[in-house]
């Protein structure tokens, strides 16, 4: 099982000058790498593979001395960011999904730099040692378990400088399952579970959406290339950040409580990709959430030797959970009456029970709460 812990770093001045040569050093290789197996594939026929071009590393440093400063398995590492675009690329061609060509990189479109096992070290004080940098400043919040692998440094937006550390830790032996629970994610619910819970939704980018129109028009305002739209676009990738970490905390905390309330948890299998093409609803859609919420329960459930599954969606909303009705509902509706059996509940609870039912059952006898056994406030829709 891998983990991966996430550290800010306060690189000095000069290290900050190598860090950036380091990004730009990458990204002409990048880009060269690129050229090469257009070239290659114009002239010959020929679709070179990341071994290949591997291979010619050794005549790149001497023909290039400025790489020799750069550590080897970080070169290698982009040949392998361009060889993984390149399969995505024909992957994509063979489904019949639109196939957008790999892209030369342009100035800060390459922002981060690949260290394995022996690139970097921990030091006691808290602080990273890097190949070629040297010892960073790093803000070890939190004690890191398991043996280090990798260590990715990179630059966000704002302009900060983060260590993303993975480590390799020992498998948790699965827990026998013995209980269960739905989860059906939605908007005006983030997600209501089979035992009556409702997560509501933060809607963190709709509060600071007020805020970021505005910063939005300043930044339009502003002379291209000049220093005052530079800082604008900073003051505007700050809101953004600050958007996208609330909603992190509060998805973090809320799928660790999912991820402890049984030993199976039960989500529909959405395309969430497919969804946020609905313009009416793309922008609720992203700051709900889902995704991640599947993501981190996901891997906090593997930690503590639980499980997630993902069932089929389709009609987990218009079918009645007791009956097997199928109940037509327009997304107005919030509640769920079936004229069949009269069972009636909250529209999202309906369909979280529909969930569960879907857990196959091979994975063994689970603790479920059947349509029969709700309390009365769920039967008549309410939320707790």
């Amino acid at each position: 099982m891998e983990r991966t812990y996430k550290f800010k770093l306060y690189p000095k001045r000069k290290q900050v000058e190598v860090l950036d040569r380091t990004l730009m050093l990458c990204r002409h290789l990048y880009n060269d790498a690129l050229e090469e197996r257009i070239m290659a594939y114009k002239m010959a026929g020929k679709t070179l593979n990341q071994y290949e071009q591997s291979r010619e590393l050794v005549q790149v440093k001497t023909e290039n001395p400025e790489y020799m400063e750069l550590y080897s398995h970080s070169l290698q590492d982009v040949l392998k960011r361009l060889d993984k675009a390149y399969r995505a690329f024909f992957r994509r061609v063979k489904n019949g999904e639109t196939a957008g060509f790999p892209r030369f990189k342009g100035r800060n479109r390459f922002n981060s730099i690949t260290y394995d096992g022996y690139g970097f070290r921990l030091r006691e004080n808290g602080n990273l040692y890097a190949t070629g940098i040297g010892t960073i400043r790093m803000f070890r919040h939190r004690e890191i378990e398991g043996t280090p692998k990798t260590c990715i440094i990179k630059r966000d937006r704002v302009g900060d400088w983060w260590a993303s550390i993975s480590v390799a830790l020992p498998d948790v032996p699965k827990l026998q399952s013995k209980t269960a629970i739905g989860v059906d994610v939605g908007l005006e619910q983030l997600a209501k579970v089979t035992d009556g819970t409702t997560i509501m939704p933060p809607k963190f980018l709709r509060a600071s959406e007020e805020k970021i129109k505005i910063l939005q028009r300043r930044k339009d305002r502003k002379v291209k290339g000049s220093q005052n739209r530079r800082k604008c676009v900073r003051r505007l990738a700050k809101a953004y950040r600050k958007v996208e970490r609330q909603r992190d905390d509060y998805l973090h905390k809320a799928s660790r409580a999912l991820s402890q309330k049984a030993d199976t948890i039960v989500f529909e299998n959405l395309q969430i990709k497919n969804m946020v093409k609905n313009h009416h609803l793309a922008k609720s859609i992203s700051d709900a959430g889902w995704g991640k919420l599947m993501q981190y329960t996901e891997y906090k459930a593997a930690e503590a030797g639980r499980s997630v599954v993902f069932v089929n969606a389709n009609g987990t909303s218009q079918i009645c959970s007791r009956c097997g009705e199928w109940v037509q509902k327009s997304l107005s509706e919030r509640k769920h009456r079936c004229p069949n059996c009269g069972f009636s509940a909250d529209r999202d609870y309906n369909a979280a029970l529909n969930i569960l039912g879907r857990l196959p059952s091979d994975r063994g006898e689970l603790i479920k709460t059947p349509a029969e056994m709700l309390p009365p406030q769920l039967s008549e829709g309410g939320c707790v």
